[in-house]
């Protein structure tokens, strides 16, 4: 008989192996509880209970696939934002706790508006669009991406999030803006990261996140911001705010970039580890 102490410390040892100890601790614990339903009060209280083969032969499997290479999320096929739990499939980005501090930052600026029409551009979980409509449940929130298999993931989370966003296929760099500005608040995370800087990621990124979604040419680093901005100088209504993850590497040019366009208020922030990493400007 395995208990379920036993196991979870062999999970724990086993994940230690490919994974730094914080993180294997962490991965240990999202293995139990989203696949064999044991929270860490479970492994605590209940720690002498058996553990059946059929879950130990599930978790396993997972565990196998971390070792070859594969992030956690996609292992498991689920990953936390914001509280909430999003499917994640390889034609997604696992979500990041950066881009929770954006949906947090457009919140605290909508200061309890409730009439707001809001786009996400680039949605891929959906996790920035579902999580302001959360959050703004009065507010009419759109979404688009250029992949069919993303908005299947995100219209399926907003599904099981009980959540109204409507989702559309769209290529920002060929979008035709609305017949008349519509939009308060055009938010997006676009691929930002320079081709040069694979060289420094981490293989689980490089090897299984889609790499549509992540990079950009090194001699046009803000092709998706400069599409966005154009797109949003003809969709955002007079004062409507324009909100983007990006590149620590860039933001004076995200500045310069914003300005030349006629953006107002331009305000370049850093995340919860001191890094550039957003960007808010106002369509006067």
């Amino acid at each position: 008989m395995t208990t379920l102490s036993e196991y979870y410390k062999d999970l724990r040892s086993s994940l230690a192996q490919v994974l730094p100890k914080g993180e294997a601790d962490s991965a240990a614990a999202i293995l139990m509880e989203d696949i064999g339903g044991y929270t860490r009060t479970t492994l605590f209280a209940d720690g002498d209970r058996e553990i059946s083969d059929f879950v130990k032969g599930r978790i396993d499997s997972a565990v196998a696939r971390i070792v070859g290479g594969e992030p956690v999320q996609y292992a498991v096929g689920r990953a936390l934002f914001m509280g909430n739990s999003y499917i994640v499939t390889p034609a997604v980005l696992i979500p990041r706790p950066e881009t929770a501090a954006l949906v947090d930052m457009i919140t605290d600026h909508a200061d309890g508006r409730s009439d707001l029409r809001i786009l996400d551009i680039g949605t891929g979980t959906g996790c920035i669009a579902i999580s302001l409509a959360r959050a703004l449940p009065f507010a009419d929130v759109d979404a688009s991406d250029i992949s069919a298999q993303a908005l299947d993931v995100a219209r399926e989370n907003a599904r099981n999030l009980k959540t109204k966003v409507t989702f559309r296929q769209e290529d920002i760099l060929k979008a035709a803006p609305p017949a008349a500005p519509c939009y308060d608040i055009i938010v997006s995370n676009p691929p930002y990261i320079a081709e040069s800087e694979k060289a420094d990621m981490d293989a689980r990124v490089l090897d299984y996140e889609p790499s549509t979604a992540l990079f950009v040419p090194d001699d046009d680093p803000l092709r998706f911001y400069r599409a966005i901005a154009e797109y949003a100088l003809k969709a955002l209504v007079s004062d409507g705010n324009l909100y983007f993850e990006i590149n620590s590497n860039y933001g004076p040019q995200m500045k310069e970039m914003l300005a030349d366009k006629g953006f107002a208020d331009i305000e370049i922030s850093r995340d919860f580890r001191g890094n550039i990493r957003y960007a808010s400007a106002r369509r006067p």
